[in-house]
């Protein structure tokens, strides 16, 4: 077993999850959503999860699908160390790749370098599915009218590569993806994000409703990307 950086501070946090976590309503609509992304594969599809961190969807989908795990921080019996930047796989070794809550913890420079990586390992008509916390969210955009300063999704040390997704639209491209698909998770209407984010677990009802109805990808915290491989 390999644990570093927050798998040595906080254990395999994702695998018993805080419900007093100010990410908490939102990390479980990701899972939802991507869960049906993997349910509608066919059976053993090829499935590279990048950055999986302790490897939960490796594990709970190893049965149905061909589905390996990488991630710089983490080792076990399903994971594998590795860099995203240098992913130990041949060119076009998967139908499909996930990078769920990843590119924003890697720095500007280095993130070019991991889009060609999924790229390479992806084959032609493979898809990357991406999950991005957006810095240009609603309650930021206030903010900066108000003050002139976005607000960052978390702090400079956790996510040095913090951007508004259209950014990360670019970089794809210019890694050589077309995106496919836009969903966003949890537009940050002023006041109502303060108070669920207080209160994770109670008001996790009201953070539905809002994904439910202001779905506007520009708007939401964060939004899951479908892009293909030419």
């Amino acid at each position: 077993m390999v644990r570093r950086g927050e798998y040595a501070a906080r254990g395999d946090y994702h695998r018993t999850l805080d419900p007093a976590w100010d990410y908490y309503p939102t990390y479980l609509a990701k899972l939802s959503a991507v869960r049906r992304y993997l349910d509608a594969l066919p059976p053993a599809t090829r499935v590279l999860d990048a950055g999986c961190g302790e490897g939960v969807l490796v594990d709970e989908y190893v049965d149905r699908l061909n589905i390996s795990g990488v991630d710089a921080n983490y080792a076990s019996e399903r994971v594998t160390t590795a860099s995203l930047l240098a992913l130990p796989y041949e060119d076009a070794s998967f139908d499909r790749a996930l990078c769920l809550d990843v590119l924003e913890h890697l720095a500007y420079e280095n993130q070019p370098r991991a889009l060609a990586e999924l790229h390479r390992v992806l084959r032609s008509g493979g898809e990357l599915l991406v999950s991005i916390p957006n810095l240009a969210h609603l309650q930021s955009r206030v903010h900066f009218l108000l003050t002139g300063r976005l607000i960052r999704t978390a702090s400079e040390y956790k996510h040095p590569g913090d951007r508004p997704v259209v950014e990360y639209l670019q970089l794809a491209s210019r890694a050589g993806f077309t995106l496919v698909a836009r969903e966003g998770i949890f537009p940050t209407v002023p006041v109502l994000t303060r108070l669920i984010r207080t209160h994770p677990r109670a008001l996790a009802p009201l953070h539905r409703w809002l994904t439910r109805a202001l779905p506007v990808p520009g708007w939401c915290f964060l939004n899951l990307l479908t892009f293909r491989k030419g």
